[in-house]
C-alpha cells in the first residue's frame, strides 16, 4: 500500500533540512508532505531542495489542524505522522508500518522513559496514559505520542473530532478505542529536540486533561456521570442517616443530594445515547 508521511512545522527549517534526506533513505517512495503552519523561517525553501511537497497556512493554526491539512491532501492508504524537530527517528517508521501488517489500524511510537524531556513531563504523560485508559478500558502505553501510522481511510472519520492545537493525538487515540479499531504500541526513544519546544507544560498540561475528559464524554460518558451521580448519592444517605439519628427527620439537603445524583445520572444516560448515534452516523459515512 501507498505510504503519505506528514510532518506539521513550524520554524523547524533546520531539522528538515537533516530529516528530509533520512526519511527519503528509509522510505524512497513515500509520499512526503510538510505542513508548514505559518512559518518565518525557510522551511519552504527547504522542502524545494529536497523535492517534498509542501502545504503552506497563512497564520499558525496549530498542530492538529497542520496534521487535519495534511491527511486532506495525503494520496497514501497509509498515513504517517511524526515530529519536524528531529525527535522521531525515520527508522522506526517500517516498525509501525509492519503492525498495520498485522490486523491493527493504527500503530503509535510509544516514548521511553528516558525519551521525555523532563522528570515532570514524564510524570504528566504517565497521569494521562491511566486516566485515558480507565475511560476507554484499554492500556495506553503514550497518549500524547505524534508518532503514529493509521490507516487513511479510519483516520479522516474523526478529522471533525481533532482539536488544532498540540492535543490531537489524545483525540484520535481515544476515538479509535471507541469505534473499536485496534490501536498497538511500540516501543522508540525519541531524541532531544533541535531548536526550542513549542509545547508550554502548563497550558497545555492543562489543555491535554480538559480534552481527556472532554473525549471521554464521547467515549463513554457513564463512566464520568456514574461515579459522580454514586458519590450524591451516598452523601445523600450518609446525611439522611447522621439527621435521622441526631434529629429524628429527612432534611432538604439529603433530598437536594439524592435528586442531584438522579439527575446527573440521567444526563450521563442520555449523554451515552447520544455518543452511540454520533459514532453510529461518523462510521457509516
Amino acid at each position: 500500500m501507498s505510504i503519505s508521511i506528514i510532518l506539521p512545522s513550524k520554524n523547524e527549517a533546520r531539522s528538515l533540512d537533516l530529516l528530509l534526506p533520512r526519511i527519503r533513505q528509509y522510505l524512497p517512495d513515500a509520499e512526503i508532505i510538510v505542513v508548514n503552519d505559518g512559518s518565518t523561517d525557510d522551511t519552504e525553501q527547504v522542502c524545494e531542495k529536497h523535492g517534498v511537497k509542501v502545504i503552506t497556512h497563512p497564520y499558525c493554526i496549530g498542530n492538529g489542524g497542520a496534521i487535519k491539512s495534511g491527511a486532506r491532501a495525503a494520496g497514501g492508504d497509509i498515513l504517517v505522522t511524526m515530529d519536524a524537530d528531529g525527535q522521531h527517528d525515520p527508522a522506526d517508521i517500517n516498525r509501525l508500518i509492519e503492525l498495520l501488517d498485522h490486523g491493527y489500524d493504527m500503530a503509535v511510537g510509544a516514548r521511553s522513559s528516558g525519551s521525555h524531556a523532563s522528570l515532570g513531563r514524564l510524570t504528566a504523560n504517565r497521569i494521562y496514559d491511566k486516566l485515558a485508559g480507565l475511560m476507554v478500558g484499554q492500556d495506553i502505553k503514550d497518549l500524547t505520542s505524534g508518532f503514529r501510522a493509521v490507516r487513511a481511510d479510519k483516520f479522516r472519520e474523526f478529522l471533525h473530532l481533532f482539536p488544532n492545537g498540540f492535543s490531537y493525538p489524545t483525540t484520535c487515540t481515544m476515538a479509535f478505542f471507541r469505534a473499536g479499531y485496534p490501536v498497538a504500541y511500540t516501543p522508540i526513544d525519541a531524541q532531544q529536540r533541535k531548536g526550542d519546544s513549542h509545547i508550554h507544560p502548563l497550558r497545555d498540561g492543562i489543555r491535554f486533561l480538559l480534552i481527556i475528559f472532554k473525549v471521554g464524554t464521547l467515549y463513554s460518558p457513564l463512566k464520568l456521570f456514574l461515579p459522580v451521580s454514586a458519590l450524591h448519592f451516598l452523601t445523600g444517605v450518609s446525611y439522611y442517616l447522621y439527621t435521622y439519628i441526631t434529629a429524628g427527620r429527612f432534611t432538604n439537603m439529603s433530598a437536594l443530594l439524592f435528586t442531584t445524583a438522579v439527575v446527573i445520572f440521567l444526563i450521563g444516560l442520555i449523554s451515552e445515547q447520544i455518543t452511540s448515534l454520533l459514532y453510529s452516523k461518523t462510521l457509516d459515512k
